[in-house]
């Protein structure tokens, strides 16, 4: 394992995950916020850890995860090529972990890209009214890899679910929650406190109870995630060796409008 601490934009050593336990719940903080919390191998690692203390912990029930009071996590860190899946979750730590308890997020600022497919593998999302949540790949020339392609339309409309990737264009916080993606509202820096307590409220119920109802219902909606990863790998197979995705990484890296040759 690598080390979990890295030199911050001050120079200082920093952690990149805060754990804080609160009674039976685990507060997960992504402290890498110099780099928008994008994820990393370091940063991944990190939170598998974290997750893995959530799973294995018989005195915790509930988990939060958030990214701080500026902002939830801006995805894949591009100069990572690929490198932060692990072994138990999948990417990022947590994408394809199989779980047993709760685990909400807690969302100010942007989720986009990875962060928002990080914030469709939790489940319950508590977000600042001025939150955004969006899925840019294609602006990028690219196209979500972890789970947004059917999780999205888990949950929501299946034509929303479509805007979100089609446009690339992020939704406000307001509009996802009357869609039904966001649990609770909360004013600006609030947003952690909502889902604490919401939490707590979760873990003062009997666990076994709590895990098997969630269980099942994550168990139904997951019944043809195989064939989601298929048709996501297809999707991705059929773009990877295109001049486009080239050109949209080279657009991003020199801050440059992309000129697409659609091939």
């Amino acid at each position: 394992m690598k080390p979990l601490v890295e030199r911050g934009a001050d120079m200082a050593p920093q952690a990149l995950v805060q754990v804080r336990r609160e009674g039976r719940v685990l507060l997960i903080t992504m402290q890498r916020e110099h780099k928008r919390n994008a994820v990393d191998r370091a940063l991944a690692d990190a939170l598998d850890v974290a997750f893995n203390t959530l799973e294995d912990d018989p005195e915790l029930f509930v988990g939060v995860l958030t990214g701080g009071d500026k902002i939830f996590c801006a995805g894949s860190d591009l100069t990572s090529g690929g490198d932060y899946v692990t072994e138990r979750g999948g990417e990022y730590g947590i994408i394809r972990r199989r779980r047993r308890k709760p685990l909400i997020a807690a969302v100010e600022g942007a989720a986009l890209g990875g962060g928002m497919e990080i914030v469709l593998a939790c489940d319950l999302l508590v977000a600042a009214d001025n939150a955004r949540f969006g899925l840019p790949e294609v602006v990028r020339g690219v196209l979500p890899t972890c789970g947004a392609l059917f999780r999205a339309l888990h949950a929501l409309p299946p034509n929303i679910a479509r805007e979100l990737v089609l446009t690339g264009e992020p939704m406000d916080a307001v509009r996802a929650h009357a869609l039904g993606l966001v649990n609770v509202l909360a004013p600006p820096g609030d947003s952690l406190a909502g889902a604490l307590a919401m939490a707590h409220r979760i873990a003062a119920n009997a666990p076994l109870s709590v895990q098997a109802c969630l269980g099942a219902m994550n168990g139904l909606l997951a019944v043809n995630d195989a064939h989601g990863w298929d048709v996501t790998a297809a999707a991705l197979a059929a773009i990877a060796a295109s001049d486009d995705v080239q050109e949209g990484l080279r657009a991003f890296l020199e801050k440059r409008a992309p000129v697409w040759m659609g091939r």
